[in-house]
């Protein structure tokens, strides 16, 4: 039988030391919440272009995702599938790696005691 660890770290803790593990994915996490938080309340948008749309003047598959994913924030999913369908996608499947990622993380901390 599987005998059940009680966890002494707390979920701060954890997300934290996360973070300090995985910079660039903290930074790019940050960045990519705190220009959604910035377009959202005050209107100005800060977010990086589409490189493939600007030498290319072809919009790619993942551009308007910033967009859906503000859509979906407002819980307008009617307006994020007509901005990008794939959201429903990437978002699942974002989710079930970072939750997987993290869990393996809080696993790791946890032999290290």
């Amino acid at each position: 039988m599987r005998k059940v660890i009680q966890s002494k770290i707390s979920f701060w803790q954890l997300f934290v030391k996360y973070g300090q593990s995985h910079k660039l994915m903290a930074l790019v996490g940050a960045y990519f919440l705190i220009s959604i938080l910035i377009k959202i309340y005050f209107a100005i948008d800060v977010q990086i272009p589409c490189l493939w749309k600007t030498f290319f003047h072809v919009e790619c598959p993942g551009c308007g995702l910033t967009r859906s994913f503000t859509q979906l924030l407002y819980l307008d999913f009617v307006g994020a599938f007509k901005t990008n369908p794939l959201i429903f996608v990437v978002m699942p499947a974002g989710i079930f790696y970072i939750s997987k990622d993290i869990l393996k993380f809080k696993r790791k901390l946890e032999n290290k005691d």
